[in-house]
């Protein structure tokens, strides 16, 4: 599969690839919000796309990543099981708890869960 243009919930998603190259720097996050220049509102990336630092929050990767979506006004959803980072860290928990109560970036388990968050949001 590569990176796909869908319909989920009656908005536009780039679905990203699971085995697509890994999210490492802002280049790679810039890489895909021009792809969902193509008429995306939203880009679901796997977890497992994304550079492990990017869970470390001190590294400041998910923080620039993040702002850089919501810079272009494109919402992120972070699509799979990150329990184990957030096992280890606080810090991330609760990003993911305050990312999750607004409607710029959020965190899901999987695409039937982002399907349910985008029909609930207006």
């Amino acid at each position: 599969m590569t990176d796909l243009m869908q319909e989920r919930a009656g908005v536009a998603v780039l679905v990203c690839d699971p085995d697509g190259p890994p999210i490492a720097t802002e280049r790679d996050a810039l890489d895909l919000i021009g792809a969902a220049f193509l008429g995306a509102t939203v880009v679901a990336v796997p977890a497992e796309r994304l550079d492990p630092g990017f869970f470390t929050l001190g590294t400041r990767f998910a923080g620039e990543v993040m702002q850089k979506f919501v810079n272009y006004r494109l919402r992120l959803a972070i699509v799979g099981d990150i329990s184990d980072h957030m096992e280890r860290s606080g810090a991330l928990r609760a990003l993911v708890a305050e990312s999750n109560r607004h409607d710029q970036v959020w965190f899901v388990p999987d695409l039937d869960a982002l399907d349910a968050r985008l029909r609930a949001t207006p």
